[in-house]
């Protein structure tokens, strides 16, 4: 997806939190401590486009045995020249969110 956010030092991905300020953004890694500012627009992370489309995506968990479900879901902003393919499928599905590419497995074990 084409909002992937990282701490430039550590590579963290998951506990950043982020502050609104008059300037923009101010994202606080919660692995090391590093903050950094980043603007209110998106921007592509492969091609720095700022053509973006705001997509609802589903969160998708496995449930009971062969079971998955749509346990939420988020916003996420594809770029029209990186994600072309991406948001053609959404768009086939409207109104419907994008489904991961990848959807969760169930293994022998998991049953």
């Amino acid at each position: 997806m084409a909002l992937d956010i990282t701490c430039p030092v550590c590579g963290e991905t998951e506990a950043l939190r982020g502050e609104r300020t008059d300037d923009g953004i101010t994202i606080t890694c919660g692995g090391c401590g590093q903050r950094w500012d980043r603007a209110i627009t998106p921007v592509c992370s492969t091609c720095q486009g700022i053509d973006l489309v705001a997509v609802p995506h589903a969160i998708v968990e496995k449930s009971r045995g062969t079971q998955l479900s749509v346990v939420g879901i988020r916003i996420v902003h594809l770029c029209t020249d990186c994600d072309t393919a991406d948001i053609e499928r959404w768009q086939k599905n409207r109104p419907n969110p994008l489904f991961p590419a990848e959807l969760p497995t169930v293994e022998p074990e998991d049953r």
